[in-house]
């Protein structure tokens, strides 16, 4: 699991890192797990486009994730570390014991023929569901679910992990990888280890084409438009267009946008570094 430098051969691969897929184990997808996308390119169900800077990109197929875990006391082999073009992780297929296969989001050092497991039964080693009720206290753990038996929803991007550092009543603590410390019930599951892919923030596109590929269009700079258009364009020659905000209107860069009687601010024990 790395990256792959490129040399200058061409405009496009003069500054292009990629990841050398090492771990990747095969390009073959399970077709039972596979759903067809869609795309929108920013419009809604009327054709008018509601998201800017959206469209094209290469046709691709959803690959169903379980971010539940619900088979519980059940084994399974990990069959295949596979590449998702949707997300930054890499996947693992999983075979159950009882027959059946699905996807999770693959920690590191998760090997092909390891087996895994979930529930009480599952012992907290990497790869493992466990609730945060049985997890030992300092273990790093990712796919942390925030209402029980919703599923997953934080720490699943590539290279994410969170620490489970405190328990006391029905709640636990975690040190969230933004700084963040928040409690969250014990009867939640999280997975043992960290998500997969650590290098992916190293990588470099080297050309607006792979971007297109992502289904990225070119985005104007506010500096650059009409004040008709954003509240940062016009002015003469380069106006710098003062204050940083969005096209609504909702200054950028230190203005706080969470609400402060939110519901969920009693469980933050610690606030965000900025």
């Amino acid at each position: 699991m790395g990256v792959k430098k490129f040399s200058p051969v061409t405009p496009g691969t003069r500054f292009k890192i990629n990841s050398d897929f090492a771990e990747v184990t095969t390009n073959k997808p399970e077709k039972s797990l596979l759903v067809s996308i869609k795309k929108s390119g920013g419009r809604n169900h009327a054709g008018k486009m509601t998201m800017r800077y959206i469209g094209g990109g290469h046709k691709k197929q959803y690959r169903l994730i379980d971010f539940k875990r619900i088979k519980d006391g059940i084994p399974a082999t990990v069959k295949s570390i596979e590449y998702d073009p949707n997300r930054s992780a890499r996947i693992a297929l999983l075979a159950y014991a009882d027959g059946e296969k699905s996807y999770i989001i693959a920690p590191q050092g998760l090997a092909v023929g390891q087996k895994v497991m979930s529930g009480k039964d599952a012992t907290p080693d990497i790869g493992n569901a466990l609730y945060l009720s049985d997890i030992p206290l300092g273990s790093v753990i990712h796919n942390i679910e925030l209402k029980p038996g919703k599923g997953a929803s934080i720490c699943r991007s590539a290279g994410s992990s969170a620490q489970l550092s405190a328990r006391e009543g029905k709640y636990a603590t975690i040190k969230l990888p933004s700084g963040e410390s928040r409690m969250i019930l014990v009867t939640c599951k999280a997975v043992i280890g960290q998500v997969s892919n650590s290098e992916h923030n190293l990588t470099v596109h080297g050309k607006a084409g792979r971007n297109r590929w992502l289904g990225r269009r070119p985005r104007t700079r506010p500096v650059a438009m009409n004040p008709v258009d954003h509240p940062m364009g016009g002015g003469e020659g380069r106006a710098s267009g003062g204050h940083p905000r969005s096209r609504k209107g909702i200054p950028a860069k230190g203005y706080k946008t969470r609400k402060p009687r939110k519901a969920s601010s009693k469980y933050i024990i610690e606030k965000r570094k900025k």
